[in-house]
Protein backbone atom coordinates (compact mmCIF):
# COMPACT_ATOMS: atom_id res chain seq x y z
CA UNK A 1 0.00 0.00 0.00
CA UNK A 2 1.24 3.42 -0.56
CA UNK A 3 2.04 6.17 1.38
CA UNK A 4 -0.40 8.55 2.55
CA UNK A 5 -1.09 12.09 4.41
CA UNK A 6 -3.16 13.05 5.96
CA UNK A 7 -3.08 17.06 7.42
CA UNK A 8 -3.28 17.09 11.27
CA UNK A 9 -6.10 19.24 12.91
CA UNK A 10 -6.51 19.66 16.48
CA UNK A 11 -7.62 16.19 17.18
CA UNK A 12 -4.43 14.90 16.50
CA UNK A 13 -2.59 17.33 18.98
CA UNK A 14 -1.82 14.20 21.67
CA UNK A 15 -0.57 12.05 18.58
CA UNK A 16 1.50 15.20 16.73
CA UNK A 17 3.30 15.82 20.53
CA UNK A 18 4.13 11.97 20.70
CA UNK A 19 5.36 11.44 17.04
CA UNK A 20 7.28 14.98 17.72
CA UNK A 21 8.96 13.71 20.80
CA UNK A 22 10.14 9.93 20.05
CA UNK A 23 11.95 11.65 16.72
CA UNK A 24 13.55 13.82 18.02
CA UNK A 25 14.34 12.33 20.91
CA UNK A 26 15.89 9.62 18.79
CA UNK A 27 17.39 11.42 16.25
CA UNK A 28 19.63 14.09 19.26
CA UNK A 29 19.66 13.03 22.38
CA UNK A 30 22.98 10.92 22.06
CA UNK A 31 24.57 13.83 20.74
CA UNK A 32 23.64 16.47 23.22
CA UNK A 33 23.97 17.79 27.05
CA UNK A 34 20.81 15.66 28.93
CA UNK A 35 20.05 19.14 30.85
CA UNK A 36 20.01 21.22 27.56
CA UNK A 37 18.41 18.81 25.83
CA UNK A 38 15.01 17.96 28.07
CA UNK A 39 14.98 21.31 28.54
CA UNK A 40 14.51 22.00 24.73
CA UNK A 41 12.02 18.83 24.57
CA UNK A 42 10.04 20.56 27.52
CA UNK A 43 9.34 23.56 25.38
CA UNK A 44 9.32 22.85 22.51
CA UNK A 45 6.81 19.92 21.94
CA UNK A 46 5.06 21.61 25.11
CA UNK A 47 1.24 20.87 24.43
CA UNK A 48 0.18 24.43 24.62
CA UNK A 49 2.91 24.93 22.13
CA UNK A 50 1.88 22.46 19.43
CA UNK A 51 -1.53 23.66 19.90
CA UNK A 52 -0.83 27.66 18.55
CA UNK A 53 1.28 25.85 15.97
CA UNK A 54 -1.76 23.44 14.57
CA UNK A 55 -4.34 25.98 14.45
CA UNK A 56 -1.92 28.93 12.91
CA UNK A 57 -3.28 29.46 9.33
CA UNK A 58 0.70 29.96 8.12
CA UNK A 59 1.83 26.62 9.57
CA UNK A 60 0.72 22.93 8.20
CA UNK A 61 1.64 19.47 10.17
CA UNK A 62 1.35 16.47 8.04
CA UNK A 63 1.48 12.79 9.37
CA UNK A 64 2.79 10.10 6.66
CA UNK A 65 0.89 7.09 6.96
CA UNK A 66 1.96 3.65 5.66
CA UNK A 67 -0.04 0.98 5.43
CA UNK A 68 -2.65 2.45 8.36
CA UNK A 69 0.03 2.67 10.78
CA UNK A 70 2.05 6.67 11.96
CA UNK A 71 5.44 6.73 10.05
CA UNK A 72 6.57 9.65 10.08
CA UNK A 73 5.47 13.77 9.97
CA UNK A 74 6.24 17.10 8.66
CA UNK A 75 5.95 20.89 9.34
CA UNK A 76 5.32 23.47 6.61
CA UNK A 77 5.42 27.34 7.69
CA UNK A 78 4.39 29.96 5.53
CA UNK A 79 4.58 33.71 5.51
CA UNK A 80 5.23 34.98 9.54
CA UNK A 81 5.19 31.41 10.68
CA UNK A 82 9.13 31.00 9.03
CA UNK A 83 11.52 30.84 11.68
CA UNK A 84 13.90 32.54 9.67
CA UNK A 85 13.60 34.15 6.15
CA UNK A 86 9.78 35.19 6.28
CA UNK A 87 9.24 35.60 2.80
CA UNK A 88 6.27 34.85 0.56
CA UNK A 89 8.29 33.60 -1.86
CA UNK A 90 9.26 30.80 0.06
CA UNK A 91 7.94 27.88 2.12
CA UNK A 92 9.65 26.56 5.16
CA UNK A 93 10.17 22.84 5.68
CA UNK A 94 10.83 23.14 9.76
CA UNK A 95 10.34 19.64 10.68
CA UNK A 96 10.64 15.88 8.83
CA UNK A 97 10.98 13.05 11.14
CA UNK A 98 10.44 8.78 10.15
CA UNK A 99 9.95 6.84 13.12
CA UNK A 100 12.77 4.43 13.49
CA UNK A 101 11.16 1.47 12.15
CA UNK A 102 10.28 2.95 9.47
CA UNK A 103 13.59 4.14 8.23
CA UNK A 104 15.48 2.90 5.19
CA UNK A 105 11.62 2.81 3.87
CA UNK A 106 12.16 6.13 1.34
CA UNK A 107 9.30 7.55 3.48
CA UNK A 108 11.51 10.66 3.90
CA UNK A 109 12.13 11.09 0.43
CA UNK A 110 8.17 10.55 -0.02
CA UNK A 111 7.33 13.11 2.66
CA UNK A 112 10.28 15.68 1.19
CA UNK A 113 8.55 15.25 -2.48
CA UNK A 114 5.40 15.88 -0.87
CA UNK A 115 6.83 19.10 1.35
CA UNK A 116 7.59 20.56 -2.45
CA UNK A 117 4.86 19.68 -4.17
CA UNK A 118 2.11 21.62 -1.40
CA UNK A 119 5.08 24.65 -2.00
CA UNK A 120 4.79 24.77 -5.32
CA UNK A 121 0.75 24.23 -5.35
CA UNK A 122 0.96 27.40 -2.77
CA UNK A 123 2.92 29.09 -6.12
CA UNK A 124 6.21 29.66 -3.78
CA UNK A 125 9.52 29.95 -5.66
CA UNK A 126 11.68 27.95 -3.23
CA UNK A 127 11.13 25.83 -0.06
CA UNK A 128 14.02 26.25 2.59
CA UNK A 129 15.02 24.18 5.99
CA UNK A 130 17.70 24.22 8.69
CA UNK A 131 19.59 21.58 9.39
CA UNK A 132 22.22 21.16 12.20
CA UNK A 133 25.80 20.88 11.09
CA UNK A 134 26.90 17.96 12.35
CA UNK A 135 23.74 16.04 10.97
CA UNK A 136 25.84 14.97 8.02
CA UNK A 137 23.41 12.10 6.80
CA UNK A 138 20.47 14.60 6.80
CA UNK A 139 22.91 17.48 4.98
CA UNK A 140 24.05 14.65 2.28
CA UNK A 141 20.02 13.00 2.01
CA UNK A 142 18.84 17.03 1.08
CA UNK A 143 22.20 17.52 -0.97
CA UNK A 144 20.71 14.44 -2.95
CA UNK A 145 17.78 15.94 -3.33
CA UNK A 146 18.99 19.56 -4.57
CA UNK A 147 19.35 21.55 -2.04
CA UNK A 148 21.80 24.21 -1.57
CA UNK A 149 23.05 25.66 1.55
CA UNK A 150 22.93 29.50 1.53
CA UNK A 151 23.40 30.50 5.23
CA UNK A 152 23.64 29.30 8.50
CA UNK A 153 21.93 30.46 11.43
CA UNK A 154 22.12 29.81 15.55
CA UNK A 155 19.98 26.96 17.10
CA UNK A 156 19.75 27.11 20.64
CA UNK A 157 19.17 23.20 22.37
CA UNK A 158 18.71 24.81 25.71
CA UNK A 159 21.52 27.38 26.52
CA UNK A 160 23.90 25.11 23.71
CA UNK A 161 24.52 27.19 20.96
CA UNK A 162 24.62 25.68 17.50
CA UNK A 163 24.77 26.25 14.14
CA UNK A 164 22.40 25.10 11.60
CA UNK A 165 22.53 25.27 7.52
CA UNK A 166 20.12 26.56 5.47
CA UNK A 167 19.13 25.09 2.43
CA UNK A 168 16.98 25.69 -0.70
CA UNK A 169 15.57 23.89 -3.15
CA UNK A 170 14.32 25.73 -5.96
CA UNK A 171 10.80 24.95 -7.45
CA UNK A 172 10.51 24.46 -11.10
CA UNK A 173 7.23 26.63 -12.39
CA UNK A 174 5.61 24.60 -14.70
CA UNK A 175 6.01 25.74 -18.61
CA UNK A 176 3.32 28.39 -20.11
CA UNK A 177 1.02 26.81 -22.60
Amino acid sequence: MPLRFQKCALTHLDQLIEISKTTFVNAFEKDNNPEDFETYIDAAFDKSTIKEQLVNPNSSFYFAIKDEALAGYFKLNAGDAQTDIKSEEAIELERIYVLQEFQGKQIGKMMLQKAIEIAGEKHKRYIWLGVWEENTDAIRFYQRHNFTKFATHPYFIGKDKQTDWLMRFEIKKPLQR
